[in-house]
C-alpha cells in the first residue's frame, strides 16, 4: 500500500489500523538537538482524544504515546523518531453484521476494488483514528517551529451550519449536534488555521507551491472535502482592484495589516540591505506565487458530516445484493472539534518541511552553515 508518507525533508510515515494493536508514525528529518519528551507529544494528543464529551465518540482511549527511537537523554539524535500509540478499547464485534457491506460515505468500496480485501473493523487504515499518528508527528514539527518563532494555531469557525463567531453560536451548534446524535445523524463544519512568523520566500514557485502543499496536506485528512486559502472561493467574484493586496512601507501599515515581511535586496553599494513591508489587506492569505509573503497565512478546511450514522441507509454488499444497514458502534456525531488539532498538525508539518527546503535557496544560507 502506497501513500502513507508525506513530506520531503521533514518526512512522516504513518502505520496502523483503527482496530489493530497500535498506530504510529516514523518521523525522519527532525534536526538533532531538539529537546523532546513524551509529555511534549501527549499534550497535543490530548486535544484529539475521544470520549471527553457528548459530542464525541464514547470509545475510551488513553492514547498514550511511546517514543521508541530517535531520542536520547531528552534530545533528538537526528535519526528517525518512531512513535507508537496502542489501541485499548476496540469493539470489533460491532462491525460483524456489516462486514460484507459497503458503507455509504466510506472508503469500503474503494478498498475492495483496489485490493480485493479490506479490514472492515472501523474502516481499518481509512479510519479517522489514523490521525493520531499525524498529531504525534505534528507535535514535533510545532516544537521545532516554536524555536524558529513560527506559531501555528487552529480553531473551529463553523459547526453544524452555525457560525461560532456570532453571539450564542457555540450554544446553538452544541444543541444541534446533540439533537443530531439523538436522531442517529451527524454534522460537518469548518476549521480555520493561522500561521505567523513564516519568512517571505518560503515555498516553491511552480509545482511545489506552498499553497499546493497545504491543499494536499489538508485534503489528505479523511473527512476534508475543500480547502481555502485567504479569501478562498470568494475571489472568483471579486475584481482585481479589490483582490490585490497593496504593499506599504512598514511604517504605513494599519493596525489590521499583516505581519511585517522582510526581503533581502542589493543596495547601491552592492551590500545586502533589508526591505520591510506590510500589506494593506491579506486577501491572498499570506501566499503569492506559491511562496510565503511574510504576512499571516490563513487556511480553512471544510469537513463533511461523519459518514458513520445509525440511521438506516440503502447500500449493496460484496455479492451485488441490495441491503439496508444501520451502523452500530461508537462514532462521533461530528469530527470537526477533534480534527481541529489534526489541521494544526498537518499545517505545521508542511511549514517545517518547506522551511527546511528553503535553506538551499541562497548561497548565503549555505555559507552560514558551512563556511
Amino acid at each position: 500500500m502506497g501513500g502513507s508518507s508525506f513530506g520531503k525533508l521533514f518526512r512522516i510515515s504513518t502505520f496502523g489500523e483503527s482496530h489493530g494493536k497500535a498506530l504510529g508514525v516514523v518521523v525522519d528529518g527532525c534536526p538533532a538537538g531538539l529537546s523532546l519528551s513524551e509529555e511534549d507529544i501527549q499534550a497535543l494528543l490530548e486535544r484529539r482524544r475521544p470520549g471527553k464529551n457528548l459530542k464525541m465518540t464514547e470509545r475510551k482511549e488513553a492514547d498514550l504515546v511511546e517514543i521508541l527511537s530517535g531520542v536520547f537523554e531528552g534530545k533528538t539524535t537526528g535519526t528517525p523518531i518512531a512513535l507508537l500509540v496502542r489501541n485499548e478499547d476496540q469493539r470489533s464485534k460491532d462491525y460483524g453484521e456489516i462486514a460484507h457491506c459497503f458503507r455509504p460515505g466510506h472508503a469500503d468500496y474503494g478498498f475492495f476494488c483496489k485490493y480485493g480485501f479490506r479490514d472492515y473493523r472501523g474502516g481499518g487504515r481509512s479510519s479517522g483514528r489514523e490521525t493520531i499518528a499525524r498529531v504525534a508527528a505534528g507535535a514535533i514539527a510545532k516544537k521545532v517551529l516554536e524555536e524558529l518563532g513560527v506559531k501555528v494555531s487552529a480553531r473551529v469557525t463553523e459547526l453544524a451550519g452555525v457560525s461560532l463567531s456570532v453571539s450564542g453560536g457555540e450554544k446553538e451548534a452544541d444543541e444541534r449536534i446533540l439533537q443530531l446524535r439523538e436522531d442517529g445523524d451527524s454534522a460537518g463544519g469548518v476549521v480555520e488555521c493561522r500561521v505567523t512568523g513564516v519568512p517571505a520566500g518560503v515555498g516553491e514557485p511552480v509545482f511545489d507551491k506552498l499553497d499546493a502543499d497545504f491543499a494536499k496536506a489538508l485534503m489528505s485528512i479523511g473527512a476534508v472535502k475543500a480547502v481555502e486559502i485567504g479569501d478562498g472561493v470568494s475571489v472568483s467574484r471579486s475584481k482585481g482592484s479589490e483582490n490585490n493586496d497593496a504593499f506599504l512601507p512598514s511604517s504605513e501599515g494599519t493596525e489590521d495589516s499583516s505581519e511585517e515581511a522582510v526581503y533581502p535586496r542589493g543596495g547601491k553599494s552592492g551590500e545586502e540591505g533589508r526591505l520591510r513591508l506590510t500589506k494593506a489587506s491579506n486577501h491572498s492569505g499570506g501566499i503569492l506565487g506559491g511562496m510565503a509573503d511574510g504576512s499571516e497565512i490563513l487556511l480553512r478546511a471544510s469537513f463533511k458530516p461523519t459518514p458513520s450514522i445509525s440511521k438506516e441507509q440503502q447500500t449493496v454488499n460484496e455479492y451485488g445484493e441490495p441491503v439496508t444497514i444501520a451502523i452500530k458502534g461508537r462514532h462521533d456525531p461530528t469530527v470537526v472539534e477533534r480534527a481541529c488539532v489534526v489541521v494544526e498538525s498537518m499545517t505545521a508539518i508542511t511549514v517545517l518541511d518547506a522551511m527546511l527546503q528553503n535553506m538551499s535557496s541562497k548561497m548565503e544560507y549555505l555559507k552560514s552553515v558551512y563556511s
